[in-house]
């Protein structure tokens, strides 16, 4: 029997970087602090995508990650630009309930002064440049 911190670092030499990641979440979810294991505060791989787009296209990480703001938790938040970024895969958000939250946390966000941009794990992959521009245009016009 070991411990869940021992666990997490047997795993990362033995199982895929896909597993990996999941099994750190899985434990910092439920509580468990992880000494000296690196965390990004992503819960998914879609989240880890786009911080790695982020990374290659020069966009300044995000000041917070999975934080709650106002009624709703945000995946990503520039706070200073009050810019905001949900990262969605379809299979997560295809229900109604899903759909009229995601609406509505959008609806609150503009109200107080937010730009909130939501994309899909298809734009991620296959249009990274085009966010990119998006995201730089919209940070770089926060600023001014």
């Amino acid at each position: 029997m070991t411990t869940i911190q021992r666990t997490i670092e047997d795993l990362e030499r033995t199982v895929s970087p896909k597993l990996y990641r999941r099994a750190k979440r899985q434990a910092e979810l439920m509580g468990y602090q992880l000494h000296g294991v690196e965390s990004d505060n992503t819960r998914s791989d879609l989240e880890t995508l786009f911080l790695t787009l982020c990374a290659r296209y020069g966009i300044p990480q995000p000041s917070e990650v999975n934080v709650k703001l106002g009624n709703w938790e945000v995946d990503f938040l520039w706070r200073a630009q009050r810019v905001v970024v949900e990262t969605d895969y379809w299979s997560y958000h295809r229900g109604s309930v899903a759909f009229e939250d995601d609406h509505a946390r959008d609806l609150d966000l503009r109200a107080a002064g937010y730009t909130a941009f939501r994309f899909t794990d298809q734009q991620l992959e296959n249009e990274p440049q085009r966010i990119a521009a998006v995201l730089h245009a919209a940070l770089e016009g926060a600023g001014s």
